[in-house]
Order: structure tokens, then C-alpha cells, then sequence
């Protein structure tokens, strides 16, 4: 059987992570053995010490062995952790060894949601694609610069390491490892029972962009301000580049460099954001959303709203509105 050790952090942990995490696998075992078939699965909560923990300031969790019982382990997976993130990695830099030891030994990791942080400070994800959730990017790229973030993805494999994107997107990394370990028809099986769309691969349709502003160029703020004030006419990058002052080539290197987005890039997310919104209320047609925001091509719409959204805007629109 595999051994999982699904981790009890120090601090605020994400109980929903670690009850849902724990009854899907414990579910996988009661299918099997229904079947008349074995178990795939042990589990254990496991902690740096066997204390209970506090969550919330309301419920508690105990961890059933601490690290130093568990000599070997198959998967450790990694819940989401609340609260400031370097503090959160430093309450939790006892697990580091311990996980990086078990990985040496064979055992695979994976982390949910913002459990990435806490996977990333093994140093185990270097040069690795890495999810967590979209909210938590630019900080996750400033802790972690060697790691290959991918914003839009659900799920990441690679090497043993896998990682999800926000919130119940952990869900969905959950029925993947069921379906490694246990095959398809068991993951099929708790997609039915919890609920879960198996097929989902992309958080880009839940993600809000707000503009990367967390940067000191002042020149492409002001940039940035005037892109998002008149989006729905048109801009040129030789406009921009003209209003800084500077040459193009120069603007468009400081402004990938401030916002990781090119300018072309940046216009196109807050043209969707802003068509995102309309549709989202309802009021508008897909095309009178198209027309307002700017554009007066629906396929070059259509195909800029998808690379972004992973949806069309009528999918969006019959979604959200």
C-alpha cells in the first residue's frame, strides 16, 4: 500500500484542504473494498510534534504521528497555510529537511494552493513549473525567482512534484493522484461522489486582473493609468513611447520589466477584464461588449478573449452572468 502523509503546518491551516484531501483518499479504500479488493492507501496527519493545532482561532487539529515516527513515505502533500508568507515558511522550516530526505528516498510531494510556499522553500521546485493560486503570483515570484510559475494552470507535474492552483483547485489535483495510484475508474468514481468537474485544467477564468503595479517606474504607471483610463480607444505602443519620452525599444523593455506583461499584453487583459465585467452583468450582447471595450473584429475578439479567459465570451457570458 502507499503510505500519504498529509502535513499538519504550524499556524493557520487550511481545514477544508486537509478534511477533503483525507476523506478522498479514505473514500478510494472503502470503493476498493467493496469491490472486494485491498486498500491502496494508509494515511497519516502528520506534524512536527503530536500537539493539537489551532485554525482560525476556532477549530483544532491533531496530527496522528509526528515526523519522527514516519521513517518512510510514498506522497506527502502539503496543505494551503494562511497569514504572511515568509512567516509562514519560517514556522514551518522543520518540515524542510524531512521532506527533502523522504524525496531523496523516493517519496513523491505535492503541494495545494498556497502550500506551494512551503514546497518552493525545499528548494525542491527549482527549475520546476510550479501553480498556486493567482492571487498569491507576484509574491510567490519575489520568495521564489528560480521557480517557472505558471499563473494559469491547475495542475503541475513534474519530477515527482506536483502542485495546484487556488482554493478547491486542490480538489482536482486530489482526483489526479487518485487516478496515479488508483486508476481511472476510482478517480472517475470520487469525481462523481465529491462533485468535481475531472476535467478541469485552467484557473484563467477566475482570475481578476488588477495590473502588475507593484513596481517603482513611475514613467510606466503613468502609462499603465492611461492604458487603463482609455482602453476602449486606440493605443499605440509608438503613442506611449512617445508620451515617456523615450524610444520604443527602450519603453517596451521597462515596461515587460515592471509589469511581466508586454504593452500589447497589457492592453488585451484590461480589455478583457473590463469586457469580463459587462458580461458578467448581463445587460449587453457579446457584440455590444466587443464594441465597447474596443475592439471590431469578433474573431480577433473571440481569440484574445479565449487566450486569456480559456473561455469565449459567450461561454463566459452563459456562465457568469
Amino acid at each position: 500500500m502507499k503510505h500519504i502523509s498529509i502535513l499538519v503546518p504550524e499556524g493557520d491551516s487550511s481545514l477544508s484542504n486537509l478534511e477533503a484531501t483525507f476523506k478522498m483518499f479514505l473514500m478510494t479504500n472503502t470503493a476498493l473494498e467493496r469491490e472486494g479488493k485491498s486498500p491502496k492507501f494508509t494515511i497519516d496527519l502528520v506534524g512536527t510534534q503530536k500537539k493539537a493545532r489551532s485554525s482560525n482561532g476556532i477549530f483544532s487539529i491533531t496530527p496522528s504521528v509526528s515526523i519522527e515516527e514516519v521513517e518512510k513515505t510514498d506522497l506527502i502533500i502539503i496543505p494551503a497555510i494562511h497569514g504572511d508568507y515568509k512567516e509562514v515558511v519560517s514556522k514551518n522550516r522543520s518540515f524542510i529537511p524531512w521532506i527533502k530526505s523522504q524525496y531523496e528516498r523516493g517519496a513523491e510531494v505535492a503541494s495545494l494552493c498556497i502550500g506551494a510556499f512551503i514546497l518552493a522553500g525545499t528548494g525542491l521546485l527549482d527549475g520546476k513549473a510550479c501553480a498556486t493560486h493567482w492571487l498569491a503570483a507576484r509574491e510567490f515570484r519575489e520568495m521564489y525567482p528560480k521557480v517557472h510559475l505558471i499563473e494559469d494552470k491547475i495542475i503541475t507535474d513534474e519530477n515527482g512534484l506536483y502542485t495546484s492552483g487556488g482554493a478547491y483547485s486542490s480538489l482536482n489535483l486530489n482526483l489526479y493522484l487518485v487516478e496515479k495510484f488508483a486508476g481511472r475508474e476510482m478517480a472517475i468514481l470520487s469525481s462523481k461522489i465529491f462533485e468535481i468537474d475531472i476535467n478541469r485544467f485552467s484557473q484563467s477564468p477566475f482570475i481578476i486582473f488588477k495590473g502588475q503595479k507593484e513596481h517603482n517606474d513611475t514613467e510606466v504607471l503613468k502609462a499603465q493609468e492611461y492604458i487603463e483610463q482609455n482602453y476602449q480607444h486606440k493605443i499605440t505602443v509608438e503613442f506611449l513611447s512617445q508620451n515617456m519620452a523615450v524610444s520604443r525599444r527602450t519603453f517596451e523593455r521597462r515596461f515587460k520589466k515592471a509589469t511581466s506583461n508586454t504593452v500589447i499584453e497589457y492592453l488585451q487583459r484590461v480589455k478583457v477584464e473590463a469586457a469580463k465585467k459587462e458580461l458578467e452583468k448581463g445587460r449587453k450582447t457579446v457584440n455590444e461588449v466587443m464594441y465597447d471595450v474596443g475592439y471590431n473584429d469578433p474573431k480577433a475578439f473571440r481569440e484574445t478573449f479565449k487566450k486569456i479567459t480559456c473561455m469565449t465570451p459567450l461561454e463566459y457570458l452563459q456562465k457568469y452572468n
